[in-house]
């Protein structure tokens, strides 16, 4: 495992999982909100393309995403692993729900100087709606990407349940 992803939809926990991955197996962690979010207002990199590129032809490293569509194949066609948090609408939306409130009460600077608003809840954007409405098409575009043929070189772990995981990075 030297190029791995850490997918599933948002609130299943990639970025705690990649981090704990990346310190375990001193692999270098890049948070792809990170790269994507580059500015106030939540602008989008307009580099992406080429910080990707970039980061995706190192030897080593972990991110914590499917990846956006303009950068997706360029992560799986370089991955060698597949981490996925297949985790249950019941599961995920506690964690955002909890997350989302908290980052707003305590106006945590997120990606690019950004943070998650009062005002922002009532987007169809935001993480806990994004969560809810994308959980199934996020869950069949991974099951398919999995099934692909171009990437079954991966090696995939799909993980049901937390505890599953849990019991698999302590045994790393």
């Amino acid at each position: 495992m030297k190029r791995i992803l850490v997918v599933g939809v948002t609130g299943a926990g990639k970025s705690t999982l990649a981090r704990t991955v990346g310190e375990r197996l001193d692999v270098p962690y890049h948070e792809m909100d990170a790269l994507y979010f580059t500015g106030p207002d939540w602008t989008v990199n307009d580099r992406l393309t080429e910080s990707v590129s970039r980061l995706a032809a190192e030897p080593r490293w972990i991110v914590d995403s499917l990846g956006c569509p303009e950068v997706r194949d360029l992560l799986w066609d370089q991955a060698d692993t597949v981490l996925w948090l297949d985790y249950a609408r019941h599961v995920v939306m506690p964690r955002v729900l909890r997350r989302s409130l908290r980052r707003t009460v305590t106006r945590e600077v997120l990606f690019g100087g950004n943070s998650e608003t009062w005002a922002g809840w009532l987007s169809g954007e935001h993480p806990a709606r994004w969560a809810w409405s994308q959980h199934a098409n996020r869950r069949r575009e991974i099951e398919h990407r999995t099934r692909d043929p171009r990437f079954a070189p991966l090696s995939t772990l799909r993980f049901s349940r937390p505890e599953d995981t849990a019991n698999w990075v302590a045994g790393l």
